[in-house]
């Protein structure tokens, strides 16, 4: 075992990230020591990159990411299985998760630990214990806590690299939104999210998805994962047009459920004023901290409309969202949410390159770090 893995720091946006050694921790009992076989730039990276997410940085830097794969390099004396009880052993590879529910709080007491306050910490340096904290390095520490399962044969690193995000995101998202068979679901944002979210609400017997972006390279992607209709809000400038061709849609009712999945608080008012009465509004894209949005109450009130905020899974959707790979493996191109690979060397040209915001078109749909 090396003694150091080597990371990507982050000092702050507008600075490049530095590759520097950090050290291994002595694995507790029952933490989990795992080779990071890939680790995606997922699109809250980018907020926290270009500045959109104001955080206070430690002084020695941040190895951060969240989206990611890997192999266990070391188990701990007492961790013998997965979160599953299935063996476990080390060169298995395995997905986990990234945040920890405290355990303690009134949302964690309630079996909610998708809405505990505690389960994101502030953001650490690589001189705090256990100096592994994020995925942008060759080496990840899961804590002890920390659920962990192990993949299925016939699934590569590459096609299991956004379980831990994207996927189990939008398949909790919308089982919490109450999608049902049958129901007409719009969603904003055809990134990685979108386009995983287009495919979830098709297996989960969504009648009819529509996908809104301004980019038409995502859109012709989000339509090979199932969504029946696509609006480019480029091709159709004027919000009244797009919310008509919504409801032609859906014949004149307007969506069940319809979702942000972009991460700017703009698109709010017209997802709602595209939704039904009685409808479902999805809000999991927007996690920047003190943006704001003018929204008219009464549109609620008046419409029955709820809005749901979803900012993690619970663990259970981990294992579920791997058999949702394994069973529709042959029904949606998922070797194509990954467009770009790039060595840790290289994650400068890799975040620049994955920049989307205010750009026609885009040739990368996700990357992601080979570390």
């Amino acid at each position: 075992m090396p003694a150091t893995a080597r990371a990507a720091l982050f000092f702050g946006p507008g600075k490049p990230f530095e590759l520097r050694d950090v050290p291994i921790p002595e694995v507790e009992p029952e933490g989990v020591l795992i080779r990071v076989t890939v680790a995606n730039i997922c699109g809250s990276d980018l907020h926290f990159w270009r500045g959109d997410a104001p955080l206070k940085l430690p002084e020695d830097g941040w190895i951060y990411g969240h989206e990611m794969t890997g192999r266990v390099a070391k188990l701990g004396a007492r961790v013998k299985t997965d979160s599953l009880g299935r063996p476990l052993k080390e060169g298995d590879r395995v997905a986990y998760t990234y945040f920890y529910p405290c355990g303690r709080c009134y949302a964690c007491l309630h079996k909610e630990p998708s809405a505990c306050p505690n389960k994101i910490e502030r953001a650490v340096g690589p001189s705090v214990f256990p100096h592994l904290h994020g995925a942008f390095a060759d080496h990840y520490y899961l804590r002890p806590g920390g659920a962990i399962f192990k993949v299925p044969d016939g699934l590569s690193d590459e096609v299991v690299s956004p379980v831990n995000c994207a996927l189990s995101q939008v398949i909790y998202g919308l089982t919490v939104a109450g999608l049902r068979l049958g129901d007409r679901v719009l969603i904003q944002g055809a990134g990685g999210l979108g386009v995983q979210a287009a495919a979830v609400a098709k297996d989960m017997g969504a009648s009819c998805v529509i996908v809104v972006d301004q980019i038409p390279g995502r859109l012709e992607l989000a339509r090979a994962f199932g969504a029946d209709h696509t609006l480019n809000i480029r091709e159709v400038p004027d919000r009244k047009e797009r919310v008509k061709l919504v409801r032609q849609w859906t014949d004149g009712v307007g969506a069940d459920v319809a979702c942000d999945l972009v991460g700017f608080p703009a698109v709010i008012p017209e997802g709602i004023e595209m939704l039904r009465a009685g409808g479902t509004y999805l809000e999991i894209g927007t996690i920047s901290r003190g943006a704001k949005v003018e929204l008219e109450p009464s549109l609620l009130v008046w419409g029955s409309k709820k809005i749901v905020g979803v900012f993690q899974y619970d663990p259970w959707v981990i294992p579920r969202a791997l058999d949702f790979l394994v069973r529709t493996k042959t029904r949606w191109p998922w070797e194509r949410i990954l467009s770009h690979t790039y060595p840790l060397e290289k994650i400068n040209e890799a975040f620049a390159a994955s920049e989307w915001h205010n750009k026609d078109t885009l040739t990368i749909t996700r990357a992601a770090l080979t570390p």
